[in-house]
Parts: structure tokens; C-alpha cells; sequence
């Protein structure tokens, strides 16, 4: 039986695109008060069922697949630059494929817009009506209005005409930086992306007995599976060490492993693998919100995925990556030894044009896993880094970075990172990675 908070989720899920929701509205049509409307839609917003606008309300709009997430809607655009929505607000839920600066003639302008794009435009009522026609919405800048027939126009057409007070080249930015966000998340891989569904997944009860898991044992030549209840909800894990010495007759409740480590369908796969190898665990129930079960995810899944992961070429390039690629490797004065270097830029500072923490964590952290993995083929995990120290170096200078290795196990790397500008040791730490095997 579904929970009132499911139900409503369901209920909004089922809304036309497009649709406008509001608190009052959904704790009517659902019979729950108001407080529990609320929870539902904020968790409906959080999960790209809806979009709340200022001035505009909660609308009703299609949710993404991830090999369209870079794609903005209206509605996204609108909070994006803090517009007003002037008219077309019924098509707010609509993607844009393109955005279009109008500092131009409006006859060149208009060769470069069509269905779908927005065009970003200051106070020329012509160019927003010819948009409009043209299949365009458009954002108006520098907080200017328009003419009310264009407004008509826009709710005929349902295509939205906003504005923003700030000027075209802010908003140009913005919408881009916003689309550069989505990209990086674009490449981000989920659990959702590499689990075994709940159809294609082998799984206990919490009636079933030893001897039914030794008849899955034989059915699927796995040996660890999840135990749910009668509504699928997540109870336990059993694993042939759970069962050992124990008679057919047991029950799998009395021997199982309680509240076992879940993850959920939106937990990155990077972290998957962290906790898979801190806690030492070689599958991973998937649940939802309500704790049921939504499918599995094993240790050699994982590794797949994140070996794809460094086979990829990056779209989006995170802060990591900007830190990362000053790095410049150079022979160390001892046979084998890498060292590494990198000039400091100005966004590597803080605010008082000194090497930012985080940046020196980056940096250190990337020498010592290059040189780690030169050792050992794998994956790593930090697992743990303290930093003895550092002192302030300002912008400009060059940092030579020496990653020595400490001790190299099976499953794990000591690291001691040394960091020098002008021949003065200004930073100093150590690092413990966790390896995980590809094999």
C-alpha cells in the first residue's frame, strides 16, 4: 500500500505538462492537509516533477533523461536570470535547443532564429514579435517591457516572453554557465545508470528459509542476497557466511545481517565505490525513498563503470579539472622519482592571493594518485589524508610537488607528499588510498 506522500508524488507525476499546482490545490484533490501537500511537492520539485517560479507559481514540467539534461526549460531560465514571465506562461514547461543574442538587423536577426531557440533581445517590440512568429521565445533585457499585443501573442502561441533586468551579456552567462553545470552533471554516472533492476534481480524474503537460499545459490551461482519483506522494503543481506553450519529449517530473518549499507538510484557511482571498499562489501542493495527495493549493484558493475568514466572524453570541466591540468610532470633528481610542477594561478587563491586549501588538497592529492598508479593498475579511493602543515604562497609562484611512496600493499597505499616553492618546503602530508582490483 502506497504512503499519502507516494500517492500525491504519483498524482502530480500524472499532471498534464504544463500544469499549474499550487499547496491548497493538492491537499483538496488528495484529502491531506496542507503541511503534507507541501512536503510532497518540494519533493516533486526535487525530482524534476515540477518547477516553482516567482510571480508564476508551480508548473507541471517534463522530466529530463539524462542524455538531455543540458537542455533548459523555460521555467529553469526564468529563475535562472530572475525574470518576470510577461506572457506564454503555459509554455514555460518547453526546452530551448539554442539561445540567440539580438544585437543585430532585424532581418539578420531573424535568420538565426527558429522553433525552439530564445532569443535574448532588449526593448525592440518587433524583434519580439517576429520571434514569437518565428517559433522563438524570447527574453527581454535590461528590465524592459513590451507591447501588449505581443503579450497576447506570446499566450496564443504558448511560448514564453520574459524579462530581466539584468543586460544581454549577463544573461548570456548566466544561461551559459547554467548549461556548462548540466554538462558536468550529464557526465556524472549514477547507480540508476549501472543497476541490475528489480526484475533481473535475485532476492530473499524474510519467510523464506536456508534451504531457498541455497535453491538461489544454485539458480543464479551468487551467493549474497538481499532479504525484503512483503512490500519489498529492504530488511537485510545474507551471505554464505550468514548460513554456514546453519540447518535448512532456519529461518533467514533469524540469521541475515540487519539494516544492512543501501544506496540509492541518485548516489553517484564514485561513491558507491568508496563505501563498497572502506566497508569492504561486495554488493549493494538499491532502494528508494521508502527503503524498497529497486535493484543491485556489484563490486564488478563498479569497476566497469568507472573505467568507462576515464575512458570518456570530458564535455564539462569541473574545478578538479582546472586545478589538475596545471599540472606538469618532471623528472626528480632520483632515478624513477616523478616530481611535479605547477605555477599559481589567480583562481587557485583565496582572497588573500594565497594557494587556497582546497586547491592544495587537490593538487597533492592527484600527484601522489599519478604516481600511485604507476605502481599499481586500478582504481583508487582516498581513504584518508592529513596535512601537517602548509604555509601561504602567492600568486605566481611555482610549486614543485614530490609524491614518495611510502608503502604499497594489495589493497591499499601510503603516501607522503612534500610540496617546495623556491627551494622551501611549504606543505606537507600524507595520504592512505584504498586499491580497487579490476580483476
Amino acid at each position: 500500500m502506497a504512503t499519502k506522500h507516494e500517492q500525491i508524488l504519483q498524482y502530480i507525476d500524472d499532471l498534464p505538462i504544463g500544469e499549474k499546482i499550487s499547496v491548497r490545490q493538492i491537499a483538496k484533490a488528495m484529502n491531506v492537509s496542507e503541511g503534507t501537500a507541501y512536503r510532497a511537492i518540494k519533493d516533486a520539485e526535487n525530482k524534476g516533477y515540477v518547477s516553482t517560479i516567482e510571480r508564476v507559481g508551480t508548473i507541471r514540467i517534463e522530466r529530463k533523461k539524462k542524455e538531455n539534461i543540458e537542455k533548459l526549460t523555460y521555467a529553469e531560465v526564468v529563475n535562472i536570470v530572475d525574470g518576470q514571465v510577461l506572457g506564454g506562461r503555459s509554455g514555460l514547461h518547453k526546452t530551448l535547443n539554442k539561445f540567440v543574442i539580438g544585437a543585430m538587423k532585424l532581418e539578420a536577426m531573424m535568420r538565426y532564429t527558429g522553433a525552439g531557440n530564445l532569443l535574448i533581445v532588449g526593448n525592440r517590440d518587433k524583434a519580439h514579435e517576429q520571434a514569437l512568429r518565428a517559433g522563438a521565445a524570447v527574453l527581454v533585457t535590461g528590465g524592459f517591457d513590451t507591447e501588449e499585443h505581443v503579450k497576447k501573442l506570446a499566450d496564443e502561441l504558448q511560448l514564453p516572453i520574459i524579462s530581466s533586468s539584468y543586460d544581454t551579456f549577463t544573461v548570456a552567462t548566466m544561461i551559459n554557465r547554467a548549461i556548462y553545470d548540466q554538462l558536468i552533471k550529464k557526465e556524472i554516472i549514477l547507480v540508476e545508470d549501472i543497476l541490475t533492476p528489480l526484475a533481473e534481480t535475485a532476492y530473499l524474503t524474510t519467510d523464506h528459509k536456508v534451504s531457498d537460499w541455497y535453491r538461489l545459490k544454485e539458480e543464479t551461482n551468487h551467493s549474497r542476497f538481499p532479504v525484503v519483506d512483503r512490500n519489498t522494503k529492504v530488511q537485510g543481506m545474507v551471505t554464505s557466511k550468514d548460513i554456514m553450519g546453519d540447518d535448512m529449517e532456519t529461518p533467514i530473518e533469524k540469521i541475515m545481517t540487519k539494516q544492512p549499507m543501501t544506496v540509492s538510484e541518485k548516489t553517484s557511482v564514485a561513491s558507491s565505490a568508496h563505501m563498497m571498499v572502506w566497508e569492504g562489501i561486495e554488493v549493494l542493495p538499491v532502494v528508494d525513498d521508502a527503503n524498497k527495493l529497486q535493484g543491485m549493484i556489484s563490486r564488478q558493475d563498479v569497476l566497469k563503470a568507472l573505467q568507462m568514466i576515464q575512458r570518456q572524453p570530458q564535455v564539462g570541466e569541473t574545478l578538479d579539472d582546472t586545478v589538475t591540468s596545471q599540472l606538469v610532470v618532471s623528472r626528480g633528481k632520483l632515478k624513477d622519482e616523478s616530481t611535479f610542477r605547477c605555477t599559481i594561478t589567480p583562481q587557485m587563491t583565496n582572497h588573500l592571493g594565497t594557494i587556497s586549501y582546497g586547491v592544495f588538497t587537490t593538487l597533492v592529492t592527484e600527484a601522489a594518485n599519478r604516481v600511485l598508479r604507476g605502481y599499481k593498475k586500478g582504481d583508487l579511493v582516498v581513504e584518508n589524508m592529513t596535512i601537517y602543515f602548509i604555509k601561504p604562497v602567492q600568486i605566481d609562484r611555482v610549486l614543485e610537488i614530490y609524491p614518495r611512496i611510502l608503502e604499497v600493499g594489495r589493497k591499499f597505499g601510503k603516501m607522503d607528499v612534500e610540496v617546495h616553492s623556491e627551494g622551501v618546503l611549504v606543505g606537507k602530508a600524507m595520504m592512505v588510498c584504498q586499491l580497487i582490483d579490476r580483476h
